[in-house]
């Protein structure tokens, strides 16, 4: 069984769930820029895991903790079991997506449209509260479709910590159900923080993290004033180099020596454990890490290596040495 880090609040700052974004390999690489922040898994349904591969979807490297397994679901006791499935298989916390509003999604009956039933997602987390002994914790929008009133998202988060959830992680955007795809739904509908800072305010006793926008040190900083948490999604999928500030800038850990040279060696004796253990091909984990010079001289020949199709052949520490060989010296 995996044991968790003893780190303090770990949801001060998290990466959030990103489908065919933040899979094991994805999550290894983040835990070595950053180890006090928290990391999710990407959205598993609860028809995969219990009429599919368990062990696929659930396993992970013992080096993620702390790591939160997301569950998409809408049927209680089908939630419980999975519930029960986390703990069994050594997360640190499960979270119910109440926030994807993909079409997709919402053919399941789950994600965002769940905000229009505050009654079933009660009995959603009341189910999955007593099957584990893990923290539960829920995502959501700030509101669906038109729907912009405050009373709305706060009569949620009401019902739902009743059934008790202490832990809302607040996308501060509405999702809208129809017209928009997944994509435009992060970035058309306007970001609205006062209402997570309200809903603070409102419930004191509760734990709410804001997700949303969030792309430097300063905007993170200025939430951890008002709120408990901050998740950052695709900044830190796209420049992961920003995560290797966190542990001293957000937890008050001293200054690591790591370099992105260190970081990539590393990812490569991963790729070779995990082709020997599993059979995975190193392509499948370097795309995870091709943001990690961005912003340097010679970024761009350095993916160019690493997305190269024709040395996929090759070890991956070979790999890596024509990488470093296309990069400018100094």
């Amino acid at each position: 069984m995996n044991q968790p880090n003893q780190s303090p609040n770990p949801s001060r700052v998290s990466v959030a769930p990103m489908m065919d974004w933040t899979d094991r390999h994805c999550r290894y690489f983040h835990r070595l820029l950053s180890r006090r922040a928290l990391l999710y898994t990407e959205m598993v349904t609860t028809g995969a895991l219990l009429h599919g591969d368990v062990p696929r979807h659930l396993r992970f490297n013992a080096e993620e903790h702390p790591v939160a397994l997301q569950l998409g679901g809408s049927e209680p006791q089908d939630l419980a079991r999975c519930a029960g499935l986390a703990e069994q298989w050594g997360y640190d916390e499960v979270n119910l997506n109440c926030g994807c509003p993909s079409e997709r999604v919402q053919r399941g009956a789950f994600g965002a449209c769940l905000m229009a039933e505050p009654a079933l997602v009660a009995d959603c987390v009341r189910a999955m509260v007593g099957a584990t002994s893990l923290p539960v914790t829920v995502k959501h929008r700030i509101g669906i479709d038109k729907i912009e009133r405050y009373e709305f998202v706060r009569d949620f988060v009401a019902r739902v910590a009743d059934a008790g959830c202490a832990t809302f992680i607040v996308h501060a955007r509405n999702a809208w159900l129809k017209g928009l795809s997944p994509k435009e739904n992060r970035e058309i509908p306007p970001l609205r923080y006062e209402l997570v800072h309200r809903l603070k305010h409102e419930f004191p006793q509760l734990t709410i993290s804001i997700n949303g926008g969030f792309v430097d040190n300063a905007a993170v900083h200025a939430q951890l004033r008002l709120l408990d948490g901050v998740m950052v999604g695709r900044e830190a999928y796209h420049n992961p180099w920003w995560l290797a500030q966190w542990d001293a800038e957000f937890f008050g850990d001293d200054p690591r020596e790591l370099s992105r040279e260190d970081v990539e060696a590393a990812m490569c004796d991963y790729m070779a454990r995990e082709a020997s253990e599993h059979g995975t091909p190193w392509y499948a984990i370097a795309r995870h890490m091709l943001g990690l010079r961005n912003g340097l001289p010679g970024a761009r020949r350095w993916r160019q290596v690493w997305s190269d199709h024709r040395l996929k052949q090759l070890p991956a520490h070979e790999v890596m040495q024509r990488a470093r060989e296309a990069v400018p010296a100094g």
